[in-house]
């Protein structure tokens, strides 16, 4: 027996709803307010949740996020008076598990909740996400940990996985994750960088060929699809591959066979594909630059990472790890950090994500030479430019304005008066934020669509921190 939640001002449909669950076998519990269904879910082990998007109080798409970040983690069916085909795709985007109109059938209405309820019991089977080999994914956002789940989710399955995201996400390093975690972590991992090969060369390297296929094949070469054989082979930028390989490496996806360049015989290899792209594949299938079909097939499971700048609060972790790393490959020690350094890297945008972050920690460590603090002043010319440009712009100030020279530094405190490192980056992650919001509802007039096209920000991480910070009243 689970135990279900539903949020409705609607008595009508919460004792409908109630007695459909009990005559599942379940237990029902009612909320009408959603003050009153958060403090629920919060105290309560529910498995899945229905929840309205209009209530008394504000609005279900809106607490989304919230109800599912509770202990329990409970499957959320958003319920709807009135369809709007934006507000099923937040929901989806924001995690829910299917969103339904209340005028539905009695099937329409139970049917999501018996998936839901059977997706639970397989993730259970799962791996928990303690104990989830992440080498090199850093940081606990919620955006990120969504994407972790579903790595822990492929990786106990056989089909093929998308993986997509702006360049520099971290997608070949997704993609590891998921064949470390599978059960077929101890044998090969092949990469394949679809944009590094030419028309002539992306065949022979697939496939292999057999001595004598062509001039200079003056032996046989085994392809990379071969290599696979019982692991993983990944395509990096699919989007890439030209429409002749498409439609023969569609046929190797479908029966698991191939035949290398100028052999009589066909080899087997069963791999487990997962592919990643940053390009838009639905509108390359549109303008005929994708095969349909095999766009279907390669997304059988889909993960999108989220840019860096919906996950700031990870910066400090990625800072501290990748400097880490740095500093080890180089000889040298690990820098502190004054806060305004850190203000500087979180209210950046990094269009060139994580790749671009720790590009500039390279040229941060060579720039501070032997300091042993980092500041601002040492971040790449370019980042320093553009901050200082949205400063004049009439975004946030990255920071306060220094003393006069004539006024004198405040005195160092104890060493037993300092702060926690940690306690410090939060400080100043939630004083950048919390000022960022204010400043970017201000200069918008509070339009939440305005707000997004600004900030780069998505509807639900906007209202998210706009929640955190108590910065707005709608």
């Amino acid at each position: 027996m689970a135990k279900i939640l539903i949020i409705d001002d609607d008595v009508v449909v919460t004792e409908l709803l109630s007695h459909l669950i009990k005559e599942q076998g379940h237990e029902a519990t009612c909320a009408h307010t959603l003050a009153a269904g958060i403090d629920r879910a919060k105290s309560g082990d529910f498995a899945v949740v229905f929840l309205d998007v209009l209530l008394p109080d504000g609005s279900g798409l809106e607490a989304l996020p919230d109800i599912r970040d509770v202990s329990s983690s409970p499957e959320v069916i958003i319920m709807t008076g009135t369809g709007d085909p934006d507000g099923a795709e937040l929901a989806i985007k924001s995690g829910a598990w299917d969103y339904i109109e209340k005028t539905s059938s009695i099937n329409t209405m139970v049917l999501p909740l018996v998936r839901a309820l059977e997706y639970r019991e397989i993730k259970l089977t799962q791996k928990p996400l303690g104990t989830l080999k992440r080498q090199g994914i850093v940081g606990n956002s919620p955006p990120l940990k969504t994407c972790l789940e579903k790595v822990a989710q492929a990786a106990v399955t056989e089909a093929s996985v998308l993986i997509t995201g702006e360049t520099g996400t971290g997608k070949e390093l997704f993609a590891w994750a998921i064949h470390e975690n599978s059960r077929r972590a101890d044998r090969n991992f092949v990469v394949v960088d679809c944009a590094t090969l030419s028309d002539t060369l992306v065949e022979s390297v697939l496939f292999g060929y057999a001595k004598g296929a062509f001039t200079g094949a003056d032996r046989a070469r085994e392809g990379l699809i071969n290599q696979a054989d019982g692991g993983t082979l990944f395509l990096d930028e699919i989007g890439e591959l030209p429409l002749g390989v498409q439609r023969a490496f569609l046929r190797v996806l479908q029966e698991r066979r191939f035949r290398p360049l100028g052999s009589k015989e066909e080899q087997t290899s069963h791999f487990r594909l997962v592919a990643a792209t940053n390009r838009n594949l639905d509108q390359m299938v549109r303008e005929g630059h994708f095969r349909s079909d095999l766009l279907y097939r390669i997304r059988s499971f889909a993960i999108e990472l989220p840019p860096l700048r919906e996950r700031p609060e990870d910066i400090p972790a990625l800072v501290t790890y990748h400097l880490g790393r740095l500093a080890e490959r180089h000889g040298s020690t690990l820098r502190g950090f004054s806060p305004e350094f850190f203000e500087a890297l979180i209210a950046y945008d990094w269009p060139g994500n994580v790749r671009e972050l720790v590009n500039a920690l390279e040229r941060v460590l060579a720039e501070a030479g032997q300091d042993a603090t980092l500041f601002p002043k040492n971040l790449p010319p370019h980042i320093r430019v553009k901050m200082a440009r949205s400063s004049i712009g009439g975004k946030t100030p990255l920071r306060q304005a220094a003393p006069a020279a004539e006024t004198p530094l405040p005195p160092v405190p104890p060493r037993a008066a300092l702060p926690r490192l940690q306690e410090l980056r939060d400080e100043a992650i939630a004083r950048v934020e919390r000022q960022y919001i204010v400043d970017l509802l201000a200069a918008c007039g509070e339009n939440i669509k305005k707000a997004m096209e600004i900030s780069g920000l998505s509807r639900s991480r906007l209202y998210e921190l706009i929640k955190k910070y108590q910065a707005s009243s709608v």
